[in-house]
């Protein structure tokens, strides 16, 4: 890959507090190394242990023109591997999950047990090893239950704090004694940064989502401080006092950690009260499924919400989890992907009604997709220029925009990058134009 000299003087001279360049969002060379900068060098979340509760139980992800295999293997372990077979480079399974005895090849047949081991060829001859090509692995990281991969030779060291850190906070809604209900995916007509921007805020959320602010605090996601909203953000802040107290004597963690800029592996969390009965994300908030979590016994415990960069944000009630993971299709579009999780025992119809456990958050990633991908053309303008962020309500984003330019520049300063563009600036060849 090589990069302009264009696109370095953008990265380096990207102006704090304001949006970020419109080639951010267009340009093909940019999104290529986002896909090597961010994608293939960074920890991204991409399922849930229940995506594989049983032996041989298996998902693929997509990250860039790369395929990863993620696999239960028959001692409960999780795997991950490329998916790619070590003969000549047939692609192993094709559908989003499913379920397996052993990886097999549909091209020649060379059979992989649950482990990446290569067990079964024929015709390769006696001097063939099977031990030389299994099948090549990706690293694999779990947080109580929430699936994360890193292609890096070498991934970011900080994935384990974050692990121990965040383990008291999701443990108790025990995510691998769930299982999926519903699971939507929806391609974004816009690119990925902008679906994260939109995330990392709620200064749009009033005008745009009353689902969604018929259960959630607008004060909890940024506000500016003014004679108009003091009582009622006094009133908030002492409800999370009183309530946060009342979450850590049951031994739930509630305090903020926001590391979003500052680490590797860029994460923020915060248990926040809901409105009203204080229950669910739900319309009434009030919880959807009547059997709870884990061995949770109080309805009300607010919502303990969980962003990861560069990809993902999750929120825990007590009745039920909703996941969501963003990762780039192109330059312009991004498969945004929703699960939504209840208790294992929890019988439909009985404990809960689907469509009031995912109306709030299927509502809120339509509004949310439609803001993206006004964006998206608004960044497409020759008028468009960077704006300022709010400093009360956009400083997530900010704080995500920042993580992002960093790891660019972190990883157009390593010497092999700088190696590698020398040595494909010296082998340009200009293009001759026949007339």
């Amino acid at each position: 890959m090589t990069i302009s000299t264009e696109i370095q003087k953008m990265i380096a001279n990207r102006r704090k507090g304001y949006s970020l360049e419109a080639p951010f969002y267009l340009n093909q060379d940019i999104f290529d190394l986002d896909i090597a900068a961010i994608f293939s060098q960074h920890w991204i979340y991409v399922a849930v242990e229940p995506d594989i509760a049983e032996p041989g139980d298996y998902i693929t992800v997509e990250v860039g023109k790369n395929s990863v295999i993620i696999v239960r293997d028959d001692d409960m372990n999780i795997k991950a591997f490329h998916n790619v077979c070590r003969h000549r480079g047939s692609q192993l399974c094709d559908d989003e999950k499913g379920s397996v005895g052993n990886l097999v090849c549909p091209y020649h047949q060379w059979t992989y047990d649950l482990t990446g081991k290569l067990i079964h060829t024929e015709h390769m001859g006696e001097a063939f090893n099977p031990n030389d090509h299994s099948l090549k692995s990706v690293h694999v990281g779990n947080v109580a239950g929430l699936i994360f991969i890193c292609l890096a030779d070498e991934p970011p060291e900080d994935f384990e704090a974050m692990q121990k850190a965040m383990e008291p906070y999701i443990a108790p809604h025990h995510v691998a004694d769930c299982k999926i209900i519903w699971q939507e995916d929806i391609i974004e007509n816009g690119n990925w940064k902008l679906t994260m921007e939109n995330n990392r805020e709620c200064y749009h959320c009033v005008a745009n989502h009353p689902e969604l602010t018929s259960s959630i605090f607008e004060y909890g996601f940024g506000y500016q401080p003014s004679a108009a909203n003091a009582e009622k953000v006094n009133e908030f802040f002492e409800l999370i006092k009183t309530e946060s107290s009342r979450w850590e004597s049951c031994g739930l963690a509630s305090a903020e950690i926001d590391l979003l800029e500052s680490c590797a592996t860029g994460y923020r969390t915060q248990r926040l009260p809901l409105i009203g009965a204080g229950e669910s994300q739900t319309m009434d908030s009030k919880v959807a499924c009547k059997k709870l979590l884990g061995e949770l016994t109080q309805r009300n415990l607010g919502g303990l919400s969980f962003w990861t960069q560069p990809n993902s944000w999750h929120h825990f009630m007590s009745d039920h989890i909703v996941t969501i993971s963003a990762m780039p299709v192109d330059a312009t579009h991004t498969m945004l992907r929703t699960k939504w999780l209840v208790h294992k025992d929890a019988v439909e119809g009985v404990d809960y009604d689907i469509k009031r456990i995912t109306e709030v958050w299927q509502a809120t990633n339509k509004q949310d997709s439609n803001l993206v991908e006004r964006t998206q053309r608004g960044a497409n303008s020759k008028w468009y220029e960077p704006g300022p962020y709010s400093p009360y309500t956009e400083d997530l984003v900010e704080k995500f925009t920042n993580w992002y330019i960093q790891r660019l520049e972190a990883t157009i300063q390593k010497p092999e990058f700088i190696a590698k563009q020398a040595n494909a600036n010296s082998r340009a060849v200009p293009i001759k134009v026949c007339r």
